[in-house]
C-alpha cells in the first residue's frame, strides 16, 4: 500500500489517499482540542494511544457482528480505513445526563435517563456543529429517511455492544459520538474513531460515589493529564480482546 497526498487534516487526524481508491491512510496526531478547537494542546503519546484504542474497539465490535470502515492498524499512529462518503452528521448517544445535555436542560451531571437519547449535530466547524433534528436533516437533504432509520438502528446496536464492552473492564459508557458513511458498495458503516476523545467514560471502581473521568473531560476541565486515563482504557480493552481471542472468560 502506497501513501499518497493528504486529503484532509482534522483536529486529531490526517487522512491520505493511497494507490487503492477504496482505502485511506489515516495518521493520528498528538493534538487535543476542546470547545470546537478553541482550546488546543499537543500531548505526547495521545496519537499512539488513540490509534491503538480505536483499533481494538473496532475489532471487538466486528467480533460482535458490527462492521466498520476499519481495515487494520499499520503502525503506532497509523491505520488503514475504507474510503467512505461521510454523512455530515455527528451522531451522539447518551445513557446518562452529562456535558452539554446536562447544561442544556439544567440536569445534574450523572442523572440516569429513562432511556438512551439519540441526538444529531450538523458537522460544521464554521457553525460550531449545531444541534439538528430529523426534520432539519431531511429538509437539507443531508440524509434520506431510510438512511436515518439505518443510522439510528445501528447506533443503538453499537450502544448496546459498547456498553457491555466497557462494563467488562469496569468502565461506564456515559455517552459517545460517532460518525457513519457509505462505502463504495453502498453500505452504511460505522466510521471515524471510538476513543476517550469521543466517548465519556467513568470508572466504576470509585466506591465513594464520585466521578473518576477516563476521557477527554480531563483535558476540557483541566483535571490533569489524559495520558494515564487513556492508558487505563487501552490496558483494559487489550486484556478483554486477548481473553476473547483465546476463549477465556
Amino acid at each position: 500500500m502506497e501513501k499518497l497526498g493528504m486529503l484532509y487534516q482534522g483536529k486529531a487526524k490526517k487522512l491520505y489517499e493511497t494507490d487503492n481508491p477504496d482505502v485511506l491512510w489515516v495518521e493520528y496526531t498528538d493534538q487535543a482540542t476542546a470547545g470546537n478547537g478553541a482550546k488546543k494542546e499537543n500531548i505526547a503519546g495521545k496519537a499512539h494511544l488513540n490509534n491503538q484504542i480505536t483499533s481494538v474497539v473496532f475489532n471487538l465490535l466486528a467480533r460482535r457482528g458490527i462492521p466498520s470502515h476499519f481495515i487494520r492498524r499499520i503502525s503506532d499512529t497509523e491505520q488503514l480505513n475504507r474510503h467512505m462518503t461521510m454523512f455530515p452528521l455527528e451522531i451522539v448517544m447518551r445513557n446518562k445526563a452529562a456535558g452539554s445535555f446536562a447544561e442544556r436542560y439544567g440536569v445534574e451531571e450523572g442523572t440516569a435517563l429513562k432511556q438512551p437519547v439519540l441526538e444529531f449535530f450538523y458537522k460544521s466547524d464554521a457553525l460550531n456543529d449545531p444541534f439538528i433534528n430529523r426534520e432539519d436533516i431531511l429538509a437539507l437533504d443531508l440524509a434520506s429517511a431510510q438512511d436515518l432509520d439505518i443510522i439510528a438502528s445501528k447506533t443503538r446496536e453499537i450502544n448496546q455492544a459498547l456498553t457491555a464492552i466497557f462494563k467488562a473492564i469496569e468502565v461506564e459508557l456515559v455517552d459517545f459520538k460517532i460518525e457513519m458513511g457509505r462505502s463504495s458498495q453502498g453500505v452504511i458503516l460505522l466510521a471515524d474513531e471510538i476513543t476517550p476523545d469521543t466517548c465519556r467514560l467513568w470508572s466504576t471502581r470509585n466506591r465513594d460515589g464520585g466521578i473518576t473521568h477516563l476521557d477527554k473531560d480531563i483535558f476540557r476541565r483541566d483535571l490533569g493529564s489524559i495520558i494515564p486515563a487513556y492508558q487505563t482504557i487501552l490496558d483494559g480493552l487489550t486484556r478483554l480482546d486477548r481473553a476473547e481471542e483465546t476463549g477465556q472468560d
